[in-house]
C-alpha cells in the first residue's frame, strides 16, 4: 500500500488531525534555514544581539515555523492528495519559538466544497495551528487548498 494524504471526500468537517510526531526545532535548523532564505536577521542569527532585545535569545525564524506547521500536516492529510496550495490568510505568530523547542502541529478542516470550474477537485480551508511543548499557541494559519477528489485522482 502507497502511503498517501487523504482524498477530498475522506475529509470531514471540524474534526482535529493531529499530527505527530512533533519537531524540535535546533539552531542548525533556524542558521540553515534562515540563510538559505536570505534572510540575514539578527535576531535569528547573532546571539549577543538578540540577547539584547525583548526576548533575550535568537528567535527561530517565524517563516520557518509556518513551514514546519504546514509540512507537518502532508503525511496525515495531503501526500499525493491535494493539487496546490491556493493562498494563505490570518497567519499568526503570538508566541515565540526558542532554539531547542518542539513544535507540535494539528490541523482543522473549516469548510470544502467542489470546484465549478475543476471538474473531480474541491477547494478545502484548513486551520493549521502550532503549539510548543509547553502547550501554548506559537503559530497559527489558515490554508486554502485545492484537492482531488478520488476518482479523479492520478
Amino acid at each position: 500500500m502507497v502511503q498517501r494524504g487523504l482524498f477530498y471526500e475522506e475529509l470531514a468537517l471540524d474534526v482535529r488531525y493531529v499530527h505527530r510526531p512533533g519537531r524540535t526545532l535546533t539552531e542548525a535548523d533556524n542558521v540553515l534555514f534562515s540563510t538559505l532564505t536570505m534572510n540575514p536577521q539578527a535576531l535569528h542569527l547573532d546571539a549577543a544581539f538578540a540577547s539584547s532585545q525583548p526576548f533575550g535569545a535568537r528567535l527561530v525564524n517565524s517563516l520557518m515555523t509556518l513551514s514546519v506547521l504546514v509540512g507537518s500536516s502532508v503525511a496525515q492529510l495531503t501526500q499525493g492528495t491535494i493539487v496546490a496550495n491556493l493562498g494563505f490568510t490570518n497567519v499568526r505568530f503570538p508566541h515565540p519559538l526558542f532554539h531547542g523547542d518542539t513544535l507540535y502541529s494539528s490541523t482543522v478542516v473549516t469548510s470544502k466544497r467542489l470546484s465549478s470550474s475543476r471538474p473531480g477537485q474541491g477547494v478545502v480551508t484548513l486551520e493549521h495551528t502550532g503549539e510548543n511543548q509547553d502547550g501554548v499557541v506559537v503559530a497559527t494559519a489558515t490554508r486554502s487548498v485545492l484537492w482531488w477528489c478520488q476518482d479523479a485522482a492520478r
